[in-house]
């Protein structure tokens, strides 16, 4: 039996509490999320983090191939959440101007911003390969996600 997305999303929310539940590391809690996320949901081939550091963000925890290390606030999908402060939906990269194609094979991405102390702190990436892999019903199980992680490490 294959579950709904929206039940798939809880199952994901539900192990995500119980991997960062007492568990207030940052780095720690990205790498086991961006774990389950890239094991959990189909169809990705990048799920991690980007942290903001001086204006930029710079490379955090991730599962996939080797990634763009440092991207200028405003720039990309990325740069453009964390500025901002917006998540972004992007059905086929190729149209959204001035993306950052850090793997040529990634046709749609999903970015949210990651808040501490109501400050952006970061942000949640995935990528597809397959256009039009996220809709509304992703992003409101991805901010579900990020809203675990920010209550973890707040």
């Amino acid at each position: 039996m294959t579950l709904s997305k929206t039940d798939l999303y809880k199952e994901v929310a539900q192990q995500a509490q119980a991997l960062m539940a007492g568990e207030k590391d940052l780095i720690a809690n990205l790498a086991n999320l961006s774990a389950l996320m890239y094991m959990r949901l189909p169809d990705l081939n990048w799920a991690g983090f980007y942290l903001l550091k001086d204006q930029e963000l710079v490379l955090g925890p991730f599962q996939g191939k080797p990634a763009c290390i440092r991207i200028p606030l405003g720039r990309g999908v990325c740069g453009t959440a964390a500025q901002t402060g917006l998540a972004q939906c992007i059905q086929d990269v190729h149209e959204f101007d001035g993306h950052i194609a850090c793997d040529a094979e990634s046709n749609a991405e999903a970015v949210l911003p990651v808040y501490q102390n109501t400050k952006v702190l970061g942000v949640m990436d995935l990528d597809s390969p397959q256009i039009g892999r996220f809709d509304q019903d992703d992003m409101i199980g991805l901010q579900n996600l990020v809203n675990i992680l920010q209550d973890a490490i707040a």
